[in-house]
């Protein structure tokens, strides 16, 4: 009786044991729910850049350019558009030189050289402009940096700036940047608010409630001009936030 009653103890243990760690199981959200993968890890599926400047090597999307073959102004585009999401990505520079970034919500500019213009996600190989949002191509009314490193800021409906400061300033969140190494970043884009994270800190918060705020466009990765450069991005994946309003 003894042995069988110490049996069944253990496996009433064991039961509850179980239970406990089903009911954690089912209490943890699916991280990856509702994401899709934008980059197989072997080729520029999905993709449209200009011929000779975009690469895929060691499983990772290589935008590169020299003195002797210098590019242009321009982009590694997205087939899709999106409005409301969530983009994850990592990136890094492997070369001591270079700026690039994130497009989101950005329209075509130049076909030809593959240029688009919009909302994007700065960053650059010197830590100056990592987790700014920035207007390029001045599609979003001509506005150049619309929210710095350590900033939330508004744009209201008359189209003025007010800045409020983080809670991290602008330098500590610089010495956040790993250079030459991957950086791990989000960017949600809701309505008018847009949130930039790098290295799971929040980097700059922009509300556009401007009316030259862009609400739809193309996601793109830059190759900036006039820079011998080689800027390397994997993880790509976005889920779209448009039916969850």
């Amino acid at each position: 009786m003894k042995k069988l009653s110490l049996r069944l103890l253990a496996a009433v243990g064991l039961m509850i044991c179980g239970a406990a760690a089903s009911r954690a199981e089912d209490a943890k959200p699916a991280a990856d729910a509702g994401f899709k993968s934008m980059f197989n890890g072997k080729d520029l599926s999905g993709w449209d850049g200009l011929e000779g400047f975009w690469s895929v090597k060691d499983g990772v999307i290589s935008g590169a350019e020299t003195k002797a073959h210098p590019a242009p102004q321009t982009f590694l585009v997205y087939k899709d558009k999106f409005s409301d999401f969530e983009l994850r990505f990592k990136f890094k520079f492997a070369s001591k030189d270079g700026n690039s970034g994130v497009q989101f919500r950005s329209k075509v500019l130049d076909e030809k050289q593959r240029r688009i213009g919009g909302y994007q996600a700065d960053f650059d190989a010197g830590q100056g402009y990592d987790g700014s949002i920035y207007d390029e191509g001045g599609v979003a009314g001509g506005r150049g940096t619309m929210s710095g490193r350590g900033q939330a800021t508004t744009w209201d409906s008359d189209n003025k700036r007010h800045d409020k400061p983080l809670a991290e300033t602008n330098d500590a969140l610089r010495a956040l940047i790993k250079k030459g190494d991957w950086n791990e970043a989000v960017v949600i884009a809701k309505g008018p608010h847009v949130t930039y994270q790098i290295n799971g800190h929040m980097m700059t918060d922009l509300t556009d409630n401007s009316p030259k705020a862009v609400k739809e466009g193309v996601i793109g990765l830059q190759l900036h001009a006039g820079f011998e450069m080689d800027v390397q991005f994997k993880d790509l994946e976005i889920k779209d936030l448009s039916e969850a309003k």
